[in-house]
């Protein structure tokens, strides 16, 4: 039986007319990685800063193991924000020793916690580097390590990937994976990233205008929301206008449409498809510099979904 650590209840937030989060209720599962996919704007730091206890709610409430929220110790949450909270002037060393010390960690605890998250986070060599000098790859690692340096039941990250190259994202990737199959932690974690959702999120909530659109796996929910094979091609002397139409009238194509230049078709059977539809564009004269196959991703769930790609 699944045990649930964190419940929202008809949690609504309004300001003024705007109505940033609308009549929200989800379940977080103990010990999984939840993530909450949108666009910029699209409520999901709203929703989380409000579950976790930084918000407080115009309407409805959030349960923390069966308390409100505002009744927990605050030590059950660790919370890594979007942008760096960090002391410039201090080594990373000093940084997570003071953070330790504000949770009132024992000495020979906290000298061990601090030598392993630097170890997991490969910031062992940086121990005694000041923060204003490392990249921002490290100071995101180490914005991190100060989040769950007490050890918290439940770890909030939002948008924890933003501006990383990908080796950082990877280290980053890895570790959020050990905190939920090592340590037992329940991660939340916020963004607009589908690629990350995807590979790191047990379920992943789609969020968007302050709306749960549809909650499940991201197994599951690339199965249940737009059926088929996704067919993406580049034509040389495209008139994608006129392509788009001869394509839509071939049977069995669910969807065909432009982005980024690019031709999208969706199709069940779309191996089977290719040779009709590859000599019809050929008898045209219309040459394709690039095709591919791929399977539905996130991002193909989440435009089916809301009618649009991500919002900046």
């Amino acid at each position: 039986m699944d045990e649930y650590v964190i419940e929202a209840q008809n949690l609504t937030k309004k300001y003024g007319d705007f109505l940033a989060v609308d009549n929200l209720n989800l379940k977080i599962k103990k010990g999984e990685v939840f993530g909450f996919l949108g666009p910029n704007g699209a409520g999901k730091t709203t929703s989380i800063s409000m579950m976790v206890g930084l918000l407080r709610p115009s309407s409805g409430k959030v349960l923390i193991n069966d308390k409100e929220v505002e009744k927990i110790d605050k030590g059950t949450i660790g919370i890594c924000p979007q942008e760096l909270v960090l002391w410039e002037n201090l080594t990373c060393y000093e940084s997570l020793k003071l953070m330790g010390d504000m949770y009132e960690i024992p000495k020979d605890k906290l000298d061990q916690r601090i030598k392993t998250l630097l170890k997991d986070l490969f910031l062992t060599d940086k121990a005694d580097t000041v923060v204003s000098n490392l990249s921002g790859g490290m100071k995101r690692r180490l914005n991190l390590a100060l989040a769950v340096i007490h050890q918290p039941e439940i770890v909030l990250l939002d948008e924890p990937s933003e501006g990383l190259d990908p080796q950082s994202r990877r280290v980053l990737w890895n570790y959020i994976r050990s905190l939920r199959d090592d340590e037992g932690k329940t991660v939340i974690l916020t963004t607009h990233l589908m690629d990350e959702a995807d590979r790191l999120s047990d379920r992943v909530a789609i969020i968007d205008h302050g709306q749960l659109l549809k909650l499940d796996t991201p197994k599951n929910l690339k199965k249940e929301v737009g059926e088929g094979d996704i067919v993406e091609m580049t034509l040389s002397n495209p008139n994608n206008r006129d392509v788009i139409k001869y394509l839509e009238n071939l049977e069995d194509i669910i969807s065909v449409a432009e982005l980024d230049g690019k031709i999208n078709l969706r199709a069940f059977d779309a191996v089977g498809k290719l040779p009709k539809i590859i000599g019809a564009l050929e008898e045209s004269n219309i040459n394709i510099d690039d095709l591919a196959i791929r399977q539905n991703t996130l991002e193909d769930v989440f435009i089916e979904l809301t009618g649009t790609g991500l919002r900046e």
